[in-house]
């Protein structure tokens, strides 16, 4: 078939090398418009748009679709279908229409229980045990169209935010590919969403990961893990009189026995595997940090540096 992809970060190229490497041939490739990045601030291409570039493949960047040029512009490819994977554009409903067979979109998360921007950290901070891709039939809402093909992954004790987002690219450029190749058969099932079951999945702040040690320390853990690597946990470490807070970043914690009746954000205990922070339930164990102005190390490392900083008795807010 022919076939448009949309799509820009990281997951959505792992997604186009999968469909690239099958005998679809892929007509265009939309992304959004390069981005400055690194320390000059260079204008840099998208995930996707590199690996289009890469095949050879035709790469459309417009700023939306409310110009009546680029919508005649993917019209005149000819798809018989174009597939979106975390293109960050809405699709106007004449968008939707303009392939033979529609949209389909490539969601990480079994719908319609993440509908949303951030499906994967929200599913690791809210505790669920199973994720996976639901490839669906795009329509006017928000994640809200009919569901072709899941694939489930468990979500492991200690998976991240980072890791899942890999396993799941990878499953999502399976998934696809599987679709396809169903598609034109007419053997894929549309199976609707029940609404009642889904759940909004916000965009991710900076702001969400500042740590709220009233919270349980079973809850803290589970954020430590979804928000890394971005937007990453943090709290900041109480001064005296002479010295402002310090925001220290949580790279790594776990659950630890203990605690008593000290305030929430108490450091209880600091040894070369952990420093035990009491929280509204349970007690959470930091084991790997980061210090303003330097890299994320071990509490072993921090110890072996003669850092007079998150001992016993100090709070944490």
């Amino acid at each position: 078939m022919r076939v448009v992809f949309a799509g820009t970060p990281d997951f959505a190229a792992t997604a186009l090398r999968a469909i690239l490497a099958t005998n679809h041939e892929v007509v265009g490739v939309y992304s959004q418009p390069d981005r400055p990045a690194g320390r000059g601030r260079k204008l840099t291409p998208s995930p996707v748009k590199q690996v289009a570039l890469d095949a050879g493949v035709p790469v459309f960047q417009p700023l939306n679709f409310k110009d009546s040029g680029d919508r005649d512009q993917l019209a005149e490819l000819a798809a018989d279908v174009m597939v979106v994977a975390a293109y960050g554009l809405i699709l106007p409903q004449a968008v939707l229409d303009t392939p033979r067979y529609g949209c389909l979109n490539i969601h990480a998360s079994l719908l319609p229980r993440w509908r949303g921007a951030a499906p994967i950290q929200r599913a690791i901070a809210a505790g669920d045990d199973r994720t996976g891709i639901t490839i669906m039939q795009m329509d006017a809402g928000l994640d809200t169209g009919a569901m072709l093909l899941t694939r489930e992954t468990a979500i492991r004790a200690d998976d991240t935010g980072g890791s899942l987002h890999d396993r799941l690219a990878d499953l999502g450029g399976e998934a696809i590919v599987e679709a396809l190749a169903h598609l034109d058969t007419g053997s894929l099932q549309a199976v609707p969403q029940d609404d009642n079951l889904a759940n909004y999945a916000h965009k991710l702040s900076k702001e969400d990961g500042h740590l709220d040690w009233t919270r349980p320390a079973l809850e803290l853990d589970r954020l430590i893990r979804a928000f890394n690597p971005w937007p990453g946990c943090f709290t900041d470490l109480n001064g005296d009189s002479d010295q402002a807070p310090q925001r220290i970043r949580i790279h790594a914690a776990g659950v630890v026995d203990g605690g008593g009746d000290a305030r929430p954000g108490t450091i209880l205990l600091r040894e070369r595997d952990g420093i035990d922070v009491q929280c509204g339930e349970g007690v959470l164990r930091l084991t790997q940090v980061q210090l303003p102005g330097a890299r994320a190390q071990s509490v072993n490392d921090l110890i072996n540096g003669g850092k007079a900083l998150l001992l016993p008795g100090q709070e944490l807010n």
